[in-house]
């Protein structure tokens, strides 16, 4: 796929995700077939940039906010939970992670998980569905 394809299906995912239109799965496949190996959500700065297998990396506005001081992994895990039941489209989960303390999270598509990071270091993991099997 050449690049300009891959950045359109990035744009075309975000604005997707932004507006709730579509879940996180779907997100997964699309980017993974456009040669995506990882994107990085930061919350802080308001950007999530996607780093391609080419060595190229697109940078889409994105959501930003106030994180809370405190990290709550089980706050993150009930809004993951969330996403995946279908009952948190993307603006809201965001909202609940950034209220659990994550200043912003990395999706590998490679590594198949999500790593969502806090103010002071704090990390918890969240495999992709089936990544362990």
């Amino acid at each position: 796929m050449e690049n300009g394809e891959a950045r359109a299906i990035i744009r075309e995912c975000a604005a997707a995700s932004a507006a709730g239109r579509t879940g996180f799965g779907e997100v997964v496949i699309r980017l993974s077939a456009a040669g995506v190996e990882r994107y990085q959500v930061d919350f802080q700065l308001g950007d999530t940039r996607y780093y391609l297998a080419d060595g190229t990396v697109e940078v889409v506005a994105s959501h930003h906010g106030v994180v809370a001081s405190g990290f709550s992994a089980d706050g993150i895990a009930a809004a993951v939970r969330g996403a995946q039941a279908g009952t948190l489209a993307y603006p809201e989960f965001c909202r609940l992670v950034m209220a659990a303390g994550c200043v912003g999270y990395v999706a590998s598509m490679v590594g198949k998980r999500v790593v969502y990071s806090g103010r002071t270091g704090d990390a918890h993991v969240e495999w992709f569905p089936n990544a362990k099997e």
